[in-house]
């Protein structure tokens, strides 16, 4: 019986200097566990005077996790919060019932050409927990487990026996896996849903090669070995299944439409907080999006 059920090819939206590929949510599957939406883009070197503007938007309903391997972002949203993401870091922003933030590169890597290389990612909060308030947060502090040739830092939940500070509103993993050439590590079965993530160099699993970028959603209860020859990078992804569907239109996800329709026209209206320290023109609501998806 093959270790892998799923394979999720990206869609890649080139942006001029780096690309975007996103993998979640997909017609064949929408969510595995909380993740309903994985970007990853990069590795790109941009050019000098340059950078990522992000420019002031919205979300409800769900949480978002930036993690960079490579380059920084200045987050600020409209609860006040101000972070600079670099690798090691992982950022946590939790809309709720509504928050508005930006993701821009710092003046300091302008000037040197910023890197752009990471996940960005978002979790569906849970049934009676979607109009909490908005909160941030940014944790350096995050249990690092190496052995030999493989190193794993645990972003969210616990895993090989380490449970990371980061909040967690449903049951979640989240995990960055280094390997060295020859390296390997375990994958362990307790999650409802799991997922691996190829993000550089190679890897197999129990023998099966990784295609890069691609989601592959493993089998349930089955431990599993992750192992590569000369070096890999992979994300290790999952939780709890959801029993209830979310619907998602742009940057809102909810488990009611009408709370979705609710926000467009907020948003429209300028019903949203500002960003502090962000002037900048908000996105405007996008015309001709496509309807809501709703995702089981």
């Amino acid at each position: 019986m093959s270790q892998i059920t799923e394979t999720l090819t990206p869609t890649t939206h080139d942006l001029g200097q780096f690309k975007v590929r996103r993998v979640l949510p997909a017609k064949a599957r929408s969510m595995v566990g909380p993740f309903i939406f994985v970007d990853q883009f990069g590795p790109a070197q941009l050019d000098l005077g340059s950078g990522m503007d992000v420019r002031p938007h919205p979300h409800i309903n769900l949480a978002t996790v930036t993690w960079l391997f490579e380059g920084a972002i200045d987050h600020r949203d409209s609860i006040g919060s101000f972070s600079t993401i670099r690798p090691g870091q992982v950022n946590l922003m939790t809309a709720g019932k509504g928050i508005v933030h930006s993701e821009r590169s710092p003046e300091e890597e302008r000037r040197a050409g910023p890197k752009l290389y990471g996940m960005q990612t978002w979790l569906a909060l849970p049934d009676g927990r979607e109009e909490i308030d908005p909160a941030f947060e940014a944790m350096k502090d995050l249990p690092v487990i190496e052995d030999g040739r493989a190193k794993a830092v645990v972003i969210m939940g616990e895993l090989w026996g380490e449970r990371a500070a980061t909040t967690t509103y449903a049951d979640t993993i989240y995990a960055e896996i280094v390997l060295e050439a020859g390296g390997a590590i375990p994958i362990e079965d307790e999650a409802d849903e799991r997922a691996v993530m190829l993000v550089g160099g190679e890897a197999e699993l129990d023998g099966h090669k990784l295609d890069k970028f691609a989601l592959n959603v493993l089998q349930p209860g089955r431990d599993m070995t992750l192992e590569s020859k000369s070096g890999g990078r992979v994300m290790l992804l999952g939780g709890e299944a959801f029993e209830t569907q979310r619907h998602a239109w742009w940057n809102f996800v909810s488990s009611s439409r009408d709370r979705i329709q609710q926000a467009k026209e907020d948003w429209r209206e300028g019903r949203f907080a500002d960003v502090p320290g962000d002037s900048e023109e908000r996105i405007p609501l996008p015309d001709g999006a496509p309807k809501t998806v709703t995702y089981p």
